[in-house]
């Protein structure tokens, strides 16, 4: 496949900017080869994805983003970023006790339907060691005290690896720590999580027995990026499955799990495709 950028950007809608942003790629031998374009009539305002080759692009790479900041930034008051196809995105996965996240990220990564590496998984528990290195993955494990006395640094010794292995984006595949926000900085809009969907209905260690007990309908899963406020982030992805009266709670739990990695799955690919931008604590998915 020829070599391509990829743009993202975001500003008040105002007429002509399509025609102007795709002049500029066109003006310098970009051949546009994706497209898609979407206006919020409330907000008024747009977002773009842009894919083009760059074998005859007049601009060199490097120089790209601030060609297009030059051009857009102040006049439409646009953000623009830029990615290109043959960098691969590299991905930390931080997990606790539970396999069921891990097992699907790993199984997809190895069957190769990802563009990604995954240089380190990331644990405050020993259990799913095993799990790494039947993938080959370097494992590493910081305990968290009960007290939480030592998590500044745990984090910085987390961060350093990361800073080391060049992470560009963390899943958190049901780890069940609360991140900081030092380290939510680091990485804004690049920290996916997976939990239930019951939130804030059913609160606590086990949801889907107080699903049980309350007798719902449906189960669901979501996905989105963390922020300060816990659980609040801007979602990437959802999915709902229904229930009846003949389940238990052991066969909600695991209707829920495999919920919970597929809609993972799913907002990490979109994130991966760079297909995702976040606006005032939402997301725009683009196909």
């Amino acid at each position: 496949m020829e070599e391509r950028a990829i743009a993202l950007l975001h500003c008040p809608d105002k007429q002509g900017i399509i025609t102007e942003v795709t002049g500029f790629i066109t003006k310098n031998h970009g051949n546009i080869v994706y497209l898609d374009q979407y206006v919020d009539t409330i907000e008024k305002h747009l977002f773009m994805r842009l894919e083009w080759e760059l074998e005859s692009f007049l601009i060199r790479r490097e120089d790209i983003l601030n060609e297009m900041n030059s051009l857009f930034a102040e006049k439409y008051a646009m953000d623009v970023s830029v990615y290109f196809s043959d960098e691969r995105p590299r991905m930390a996965i931080f997990v606790s006790r539970m396999s069921h996240c891990l097992y699907d990220l790993l199984a997809r990564y190895r069957a190769g339907e990802w563009e990604v590496d995954i240089p380190c998984i990331i644990s405050n528990h020993e259990d799913m060691r095993d799990v790494a290195d039947q993938f080959g993955i370097p494992y590493y494990v910081w305990k968290i005290s009960p007290d939480k006395s030592n998590r500044e640094e745990v984090e910085k010794a987390e961060m350093d690896l990361m800073k080391k292995e060049r992470i560009s984006f963390i899943v958190l595949a049901r780890y069940m720590q609360i991140i900081s926000d030092d380290l939510i900085a680091r990485y804004p809009h690049h920290i996916i999580n997976i939990h239930h969907s019951f939130l804030p209905a059913f609160i606590g260690a086990k949801p889907y027995h107080q699903a049980y007990e309350r007798g719902v309908k449906i189960i669901g899963a979501t996905s989105h990026y963390v922020t300060n406020e816990l659980d609040a982030g801007p979602i990437i992805e959802q999915d709902v499955v229904r229930i009846s009266h003949k389940d238990t709670p052991d066969s909600l739990v695991l209707k829920g799990r495999d919920l919970e990695k597929i809609v993972l799955s799913r907002a990490v690919t979109k994130h991966i495709e760079r297909k995702i931008l976040t606006y005032k604590n939402k997301t725009v998915i683009f196909n």
